[in-house]
């Protein structure tokens, strides 16, 4: 399967809908209040972000990241935030994850970026499979108010 890794276009729509409700389905979370805005910002993307690419084989769109570039207080450099990622299942260990995660480290490293870093669930099992393969688990714990 040759995967193909673009930025987001306006025909998109439908397959990044159906898969971004998949994400929010997957964490148990419902961001449909905002779906509109989300995807007129990624097709505006500039700047900072959020910028969106996808996956796409044989025609179909397989997979989604979502990132968003900023600066920080720990390096001169901006870092590279990897928020969104997703596949359809039936694609998840054909290489599509992996494609999307090496082309956001691409845009990255051409934005000049220090760092690529993302989080996900402690028993996300089948995706920190290929993270662990991909990037360095740090001690760092989240917390929000």
């Amino acid at each position: 399967m040759a995967i193909a890794i673009r930025s987001v276009r306006a025909g998109d729509h439908e397959a990044w809908l159906a898969l971004w409700r998949g994400y929010q389905q997957f964490y148990k979370a419902d961001l449909s209040a905002d779906e509109g805005r989300l995807w007129r910002d990624l097709l505006t993307a500039h700047g900072d972000g959020p910028y969106a690419l996808v996956a796409e084989a044989d025609g179909a769109i397989l997979g989604l990241a979502q990132y968003l570039f900023h600066k920080t207080t720990w390096s001169a450099k901006p870092r590279c935030y990897l928020n969104d990622l997703f596949t359809h299942e039936a694609a998840r260990g054909r290489g599509v994850g992996r494609a999307l995660i090496e082309a956001v480290r691409k845009h990255a490293n051409e934005a000049g970026c220090q760092q690529v870093w993302w989080l996900t669930q402690d028993n996300n099992a089948v995706a920190r499979r290929l993270y662990d393969q991909v990037g360095k688990l740090t001690p760092f714990i989240k917390y929000v108010i």
